[in-house]
């Protein structure tokens, strides 16, 4: 019986180092996983940043770079030249804004509804809650 016992015990104890085997390759397995994709992430934020910095560079260039006409035509080539490549660097702000800016109004929208079909309800709660006190002592009153 004692031998029984102590091969169940040893079986159940080879079964919980397994076991603590299998989570902690699941740990490091995660770990790794996590830290590729922080890398990945890095390494696209560096992609990002370098393809706008390259974008800007090209912006600066177009800016900086004047005709041979005189001072005041110039001037003039340049402003509608920096209007022109600023409308077209600020497009994809507007898609933004203007999504934002639905998404917003739907939410107020909604909002408005519900005060409209619950508003009635609330004001008779607070009447209600106003009009209908119920004073109680606390339980622990204390006595002067």
């Amino acid at each position: 019986m004692a031998a029984q016992n102590s091969a169940g015990i040893q079986t159940l104890l080879d079964a919980e180092r397994e076991a603590q085997k299998i989570v902690q390759k699941a740990r490091e397995y995660r770990t790794k996983r996590v830290k590729d994709a922080r890398s990945e992430a890095q390494k696209e934020i560096e992609d990002y940043r370098k393809q706008k910095d390259d974008e800007f560079q090209k912006f600066e260039k177009e800016v900086q770079r004047s005709p041979p006409f005189p001072l005041q035509v110039r001037a003039r080539v340049s402003v509608r030249r920096m209007l022109t490549l600023r409308t077209q660097h600020s497009s994809g702000n507007k898609a933004a804004e203007e999504q934002a800016e639905k998404d917003t109004q739907k939410e107020l929208d909604n909002i408005k509804e519900i005060g409209n079909k619950q508003g009635g309800k609330v004001v008779d709660d607070l009447v209600k809650a106003v009009m209908e006190v119920h004073p109680q002592v606390p339980d622990k009153r204390v006595e002067v």
